[in-house]
């Protein structure tokens, strides 16, 4: 449809929409054009009769019309609310003593299998940590929502967990991690410069499922997760497809969902890297035998950073991070920008803007194709109510474009500052779990042979490991 009849149907002001929507420019560059048609494709299939039975009224049907059966989980007593979350505050407390004090991987395992099990088949994924954040958004920027109780625990429990004991919530809580971790199998590496650049994704999926939450647009980290469909035993199709091609791909790559696409996993990362206690691998000092590194299947340990550079090559770090620093808001512009169009071209994901959309086409269409009685029956309110849907579509459209420019603008700061990370030069002296990428699964400790010899073991010999740091012979 014309984009530009939502302004030929208001007056110019206020309610009219700027001109420069969906500008030529913006469709004829082949690097956003793939995007702006993937979200028009997602958006289409998201939008599904339920959520127009959640904002209007039923429509009147024949008789004998027998209504879908719903996916959802019915409302829990609020006693039962209250148990999970106690459940999920002593699994916390488990995964921590089990990674950090125990350091026992069967014990991790046993926690991962009860978790799957509980908030996964049990509760059907619901409620969960990685949507929760869509909640506060909404209570936030919504003053007709309540915010429940149930949904705020397991958003801010692991998030409080992290900033002392790391990823606990990753280790053995999650039942999303916990059915990837337990059918790994043969593990692959990922190169590094690739992990670094789908490591960039969560954080993008993260804005956009706060700025669709926030308003009121739907939550997409919900419509969008691939397992909660595999825990409840149904679900779209195409979603179903999405879990299962996880699965297979977990087989071989270390838990690719937590890795390159879980939103909430992005914010335990966040909080992890400032965490008290955190994984040890080494409870003396490391021998740089590198087997922690051949055990570990996400890529998380780190390995001993190289003598400082000369001072030539420190100069052009210098530079290049300055370079960099003056960049910084332009790339800041430039994202809020790319943020905004993006989130205009989303527009349609609402449910008042699609049926205003469709309203708009509907009357400007000659002919319009056979619909189903669900979709006249919408089509008839939105004629009946036309003097309040367009102007609210205009306001969430406006919304939208300015929660765009600020979701792009901190994308593209987030950017900058990952560049300029690499100019950094890092202290590091043995081989070490990455604080934000460790999800204390508890794999390395029998890899280290300190760690045998701290349980009275006998460790296996090292032929090629390098003296210890202090010139003393490496023990056993």
């Amino acid at each position: 449809m014309s984009r530009a009849s939502f302004s030929q149907r208001r007056n110019p002001a206020p309610t009219a929409i700027p001109t420069n929507r969906w500008p030529a420019s913006l469709w004829n560059q082949n690097g956003l054009r793939w995007l702006v048609f993937a979200v028009v494709i997602g958006g289409f299939l998201i939008l599904q009769s339920a959520w127009a039975e959640q904002r209007f009224p039923p429509p009147d049907f024949q008789s004998g019309h027998v209504l879908p059966t719903t996916t959802t989980p019915s409302a829990r007593a609020l006693v039962w609310q209250y148990v999970d979350v106690a459940v999920l505050m002593i699994a916390l407390a488990l995964a921590s003593w089990f990674a950090l004090k125990l350091r026992s991987r069967k014990a991790m395992i046993g926690l991962s299998l009860f978790s799957l099990a509980y908030f996964g088949f049990y509760r059907e994924g619901c409620i969960c940590a990685i949507g929760a954040p869509q909640n506060v958004a909404l209570a936030l920027f919504d003053s007709t929502y309540t915010l429940p109780a149930t949904a705020l625990a397991f958003f801010l429990l692991p998030l409080v967990t992290a900033l002392f004991y790391g990823r606990s919530f990753c280790a053995g809580v999650c039942p999303h991690g916990a059915i990837q971790d337990l059918v790994l199998i043969k593990p692959v590496t990922v190169p590094r410069w690739l992990e670094q650049a789908l490591g960039i994704v969560p954080y993008a999926f993260l804005g956009l499922g706060l700025l669709f939450a926030a308003t009121g647009s739907g939550f997409l980290i919900c419509r969008w997760d691939p397992f909660v469909p595999i825990f409840r035993l149904s679900g779209h199709l195409t979603i179903l497809l999405t879990g299962a091609a996880f699965l297979v791909t977990a087989l071989f790559v270390g838990r690719p969902y937590c890795r390159f696409l879980c939103p909430y996993g992005a914010l335990l990362k966040l909080a992890s890297q400032v965490s008290r206690w955190r994984v040890r691998i080494t409870p003396d000092h490391c021998t740089q035998c590198k087997l922690c590194e051949k055990a570990c299947p996400f890529g998380a340990i780190r390995a001993p950073a190289p003598p400082p550079p000369p001072a030539t090559e420190l100069r052009a770090e210098r530079n290049r991070f300055l370079i960099l620093l003056v960049l910084l808001p332009g790339l800041i512009l430039l994202g809020g920008w790319a943020g905004s169009k993006f989130a205009m071209a989303a527009a349609g994901i609402n449910p008042e803007v699609n049926l205003a959309e469709r309203h708009l086409a509907a009357q400007a269409a000659e002919s319009l194709p056979p619909l189903s009685k669900p979709d006249q029956q919408a089509l008839a309110r939105a004629q009946r109510t036309e003097s309040e849907l367009l102007p609210a579509a205009l306001a969430v459209r406006r919304r939208l474009g300015f929660g765009g420019w600020i979701l792009g603008g901190l994308f593209g700061g987030f950017l900058g500052a990952r560049l300029m990370g690499f100019s950094l030069w890092v202290r590091r002296t043995d081989w070490e779990p990455d604080a934000g990428d460790c999800v204390a699964c508890a794999r390395c400790f029998r890899s280290c042979p300190q760690e045998l010899l701290r349980l009275g073991l006998t460790p296996p010999e090292l032929p090629h490991a390098s003296p210890a740091p202090s010139g003393e012979p490496p023990p056993g």
